[in-house]
């Protein structure tokens, strides 16, 4: 059986994830689109810091970001001035740094498929007296259909199974920051095998949901564009 507090840490987990993917979907879909049009000299790098967390092991980015977040730094103070709440050990510290952190699963799928369609499209629009924003919005995305589900399949899954930058810079809060994953490590270091195994139970269905979600909606794709 799940505890309730177990039942809190799956919402949470839940919660988080979909709020993650849909600011990376928001951020990530006008940033991709420039990135792909970019080719300036810091092209490579800018691609490089966006990478960054798929190399970066998430404790080191998870130690920097709580410092940011520390109310003596600028960031932390600005948020608490404005809000009256501390921005780490918090949930929208984690969310923030779940954003960060999950950036390069989202955005890489996006500035490739954006990279595939070209110019060709936009051009042909633009020749015809269509306006950029109606390009971009009824052209440009509906083409993008598949890099969109794949970025937002990649992007929640991978928030799924945060660990260490959510404990770095949010804790171990019941009902506040306290993930599934971190629930999990609870149990086993409590020797609490059988919670555990549910635990990872439900984190290995919801992976395995979304990988196949994804791998068969590229496959329909796939066919029906043959």
């Amino acid at each position: 059986m799940i505890s309730s507090l177990d039942w809190q840490a799956l919402w949470l987990t839940v919660k988080l994830a979909l709020l993650t993917t849909a600011i990376l979907l928001v951020i990530g879909l006008p940033s991709a689109w420039w990135l792909a049009r970019y080719q300036g000299r810091f092209k490579a790098f800018i691609e490089a810091l966006i990478a960054l967390p798929l190399v970066l092991p998430p404790t080191v980015l998870g130690f920097y970001l709580l410092m940011a977040f520390s109310p003596n730094n600028w960031l932390g103070n600005t948020w608490q001035s404005l809000t009256g709440q501390s921005l780490a050990f918090s949930f929208s510290g984690i969310l923030l740094g779940s954003v960060i952190y999950s950036l390069p699963f989202v955005l890489q799928p996006l500035h490739s498929g954006f990279s595939q369609l070209g110019l060709k499209y936009s051009q042909a629009a633009a020749g015809l007296g269509m306006p950029a924003r109606q390009r971009f919005f009824h052209l440009l995305l509906p083409l993008m259909k598949p890099s969109i589900i794949s970025a937002a399949t990649l992007g929640f899954a991978h928030t799924l199974g945060e660990f260490g930058l959510v404990l770095m810079i949010g804790g171990n809060l019941p009902g506040e920051t306290q993930v599934l994953s971190i629930a999990l490590y609870n149990h086993v270091e409590a020797l609490d095998y059988q919670q555990a195994h549910s635990l990872a139970a439900v984190l290995i269905v919801f992976s395995v949901l979304a990988l196949t979600v994804l791998y068969r909606f590229n496959r329909s794709f796939r066919l029906g564009s043959v």
